[in-house]
């Protein structure tokens, strides 16, 4: 249940969203509605990366929304009331104290909510949206895959994720989904969803100081690129060994780094037009945001 209607007027748009799970901390959906959108058209919702830009991202959406009569919503959820990676990354599941907190005040099922302020505004009668999360984003989109119902979502990618949760009981959340009351039944729900991680074979930073570098991070590489290597493998003998269906599929994006911008063309391209384009065409003049 939603407390909030999304009723976006043509063009950009920023409008404010008070999740019912977390009433004192506001949220801003940054929209893009094309005047040629009409209700059976697709929804993509967008998960912005650290620097909180949700404007930001949106905006490296317009060309292909205009493009394929897209819906682009953005969620933004802001330092002063999202604070750190705990907050948003990692969705708000762990208290200060290590406890785990309710899972209808994790962070993983705003998207959703998202969604059906959406319908409920009349702007959308799909009823599944496709998600695209970059940066932190993709660490987001993952666990909220690893988390949640999937039934809000007809496609999600993950982009170039700082690192990953993995998919396993036996290491603690984040690393891994051990200590949420997860079972193996959340597992093989997670492996046969299509997950879709896009790494561009370019993030290869090692110095960057915005990679995670905590042990459990180190532990799946050296750099962004590597960890989606090293996690794809993980999961499926991970489901091997469960005998459980794997659906993931790990997409190299050639030619490109840690470009929010270039990323989420990839991906557009990719939903809409079958393609991943050649990096001359993903990357412009100006970097796209983390």
């Amino acid at each position: 249940m939603t407390t909030t209607t999304l009723s976006p007027e043509i063009g950009r748009s920023t409008l404010p969203f008070v999740d019912p799970h977390h009433p004192d901390r506001p949220i801003e959906v940054n929209v893009y509605r094309p005047a040629s959108h009409g209700p059976d058209d697709p929804v993509v919702i967008v998960q912005h990366g650290m620097l909180r830009n949700g404007d930001e991202y949106r905006d490296f959406w317009i060309p292909a929304a205009e493009k394929h009569r897209i819906l682009i919503a953005a969620p933004t959820f802001s330092d002063a009331y999202f604070p750190g990676p705990e907050s948003y990354n990692n969705g708000l599941v762990v208290e200060d104290g290590g406890s785990v907190r309710p899972f209808e005040k994790w962070l993983y099922s705003v998207p959703s909510r998202v969604l059906a302020a959406l319908q409920k505004g009349g702007v959308t009668r799909r009823p599944k949206a496709r998600l695209f999360g970059h940066s932190a984003g993709g660490q987001f989109a993952h666990r909220m895959l690893a988390t949640q119902d999937h039934g809000s979502f007809e496609a999600v990618i993950a982009g170039n994720p700082g690192w990953y949760t993995l998919p396993t009981l036996e290491r603690r959340f984040p690393e891994g989904l051990g200590g949420l009351g997860l079972d193996e039944t959340s597992m093989a729900r997670w492996f046969a969803y299509p997950m879709h991680i896009f790494a561009g074979d370019q993030d290869i930073s090692t110095d960057d100081p915005n990679l995670p570098a905590q042990a459990e991070a180190l532990r799946q590489g050296p750099h962004r690129y590597a960890r989606a290597q090293f996690v794809y493998d993980f999961a499926r003998r991970e489901a091997e060994r469960l005998g459980l269906a794997f659906q993931w599929k790990l997409i190299r994006v050639e030619g490109v780094g840690h470009d929010g911008a270039a990323m989420s063309r990839a991906a557009a391209a990719y939903w809409f037009e079958g393609r991943i384009p050649p990096a001359d065409e993903l990357i412009t003049a100006e970097v796209g945001a983390l």
